[in-house]
């Protein structure tokens, strides 16, 4: 059967989305995978599907799948694709979205410049909630990753983070800490790995280890993730400039319990159809 998609890209990370609402679909992780394969399929980090609103309160539902073929619960790049999506297919022409997610809801919005902003919502410390094995909520945590030990910080933004600082994310041993914190078993629900380097108090560079995809040119949670981590430590102000390998991001996080928003592009890439 024949499906109709749109690629799209946020700061490079790319995502290959399906309308769900008005063409039927249910991918299996086969034909995920298949999708995601850079050489044998269209090649993306995640496939996302627009579904119809799972709520009164919501106006769709967002689903995020990683190369892999597995669930996951948020992806913030992809949020705004979602939302310049839904507006080229013509499905909304709403400047203020609100989405269900499998992590609860999602406020984007379209801003003048052509950007999306995101409500990612409030920052998850909890440990049990992140998930994360710990007795107790710390600012950082000490963890054991191939016979090293590094000063982690565990956050939730909808999906689960540990954040490293370096001194450069150029010489940051991104692959082979990264592949082997994502599955260490003090996180359950495996987890994302960034590299934080501070460069001043309102700007970092960052590069991300995402779990289901490895290194990825840009993370939106990610990135949200270090700026809650580098707030928590006296280390950043309230708004912070990201950069990452694909470009640039703007966080912004007041603390305590206020939510952290993100804003960046979103750009189509090209239309087309794939027989699954």
């Amino acid at each position: 059967m024949m499906f109709s998609f749109i690629k799209m890209q946020g700061l490079g990370n790319d995502f290959v989305v399906f309308d769900a609402i008005n063409q039927k679909i249910n991918l299996t992780t086969q034909q995920i995978q298949f999708i995601a394969d850079r050489h044998f399929g269209i090649g993306c980090d995640q496939v996302l599907l627009v579904e119809p609103p799972r709520s009164l309160d919501t106006d769709f539902y967002y689903r995020i799948f990683n190369a892999d073929g597995s669930e996951v619960e948020q992806c913030g790049n992809g949020a705004r694709c979602f939302a310049n999506f839904v507006n080229i297919t013509g499905l909304s022409d709403k400047e203020i979205l609100h989405v269900g997610t499998l992590s609860g809801s999602l406020h984007l919005r379209h801003e003048d410049n052509g950007h999306v902003k995101v409500n990612m919502g409030m920052p998850q410390l909890e440990p049990a909630l992140i998930p994360f094995e710990a007795e107790s909520q710390l600012k950082h945590y000490s963890i054991e990753v191939d016979d090293q030990r590094f000063k982690i910080a565990a956050i939730s933004i909808g999906n689960p983070h540990a954040v490293i600082q370096v001194k450069s994310v150029a010489d940051a041993p991104v692959e082979r800490i990264g592949s082997s914190l994502e599955k260490h078993p003090r996180f359950p629900r495996r987890v994302n790995v960034g590299f934080m380097a501070v460069k001043d108090r309102g700007h970092i560079d960052l590069r991300v280890f995402e779990r289901g995809a490895g290194e990825t040119l840009a993370c939106g949670s990610g990135a949200c993730a270090a700026v809650v981590a580098g707030r928590m430590n006296g280390l950043l102000n309230e708004q912070v400039e990201v950069n990452l390998p694909g470009g640039t991001l703007m966080v912004s996080w007041a603390g305590d319990d206020a939510p952290v928003w993100m804003s960046g592009p979103a750009v189509q890439v090209f239309e087309g159809k794939i027989k699954l």
